[in-house]
């Protein structure tokens, strides 16, 4: 059996955008990306976790509308080889009157019904829904709030989550 995927989100999960506004988190880095012409971009980054999220029993995978782009400015800070992205295409940033992430359907698309979990700061039952009824396998949507960023429960909970693959 081929191991899970994991989505992973950058901003809220990666970067704890929400933290208070001109105190960067214990343990984290600064970087200034530019994605768009204008001004940089203020993104908070822990080095930490790229060794954290490669000991996980997952293939890793962006989920983020950094698409491509965090592969350039995310992977090295932290520490990640480059990875496969979901590519959002028009669903990007786009509003869904049903109330469903517009993530969510591409993500279930690209999993092509392997198990998942998907870690992001903007899920909502919705989602659930939408993934219970439209993809096989099973699959954790994990919340991660965007004040603190990716913790040790949250990777606790995504190693028991693929433990309960494997029995």
């Amino acid at each position: 059996m081929s191991r899970p995927l994991l989505f992973l989100d950058v901003d809220g999960p990666l970067n704890p955008y929400a933290a208070k506004a001109h105190r960067r988190p214990e343990g984290y880095t600064t970087i200034r990306a530019t994605l768009h012409p204008g001004r940089p971009l203020r993104v908070w980054l822990n080095p930490s976790h790229g060794p954290a999220l490669l000991a996980l029993p997952y293939d890793l995978c962006w989920a983020t509308t950094w698409m491509d782009a965090a592969n350039r400015w995310i992977a090295p800070v932290i520490g990640l080889p480059p990875l496969p992205y979901v590519d959002f295409g028009d669903s990007l940033l786009v509003h869904r009157p049903d109330g469903i992430h517009w993530k969510t359907e591409a993500i279930v698309t690209y999993a092509e019904g392997r198990p998942f979990a998907w870690v992001d700061d903007e899920q909502s039952p919705a989602d659930i829904t939408y993934v219970t009824g439209h993809h096989p396998s099973p699959a954790l949507l994990h919340h991660v709030n965007p004040r603190l960023g990716l913790r040790e429960e949250d990777l606790t909970t995504l190693t028991e989550f693929a433990t309960t693959l494997r029995t």
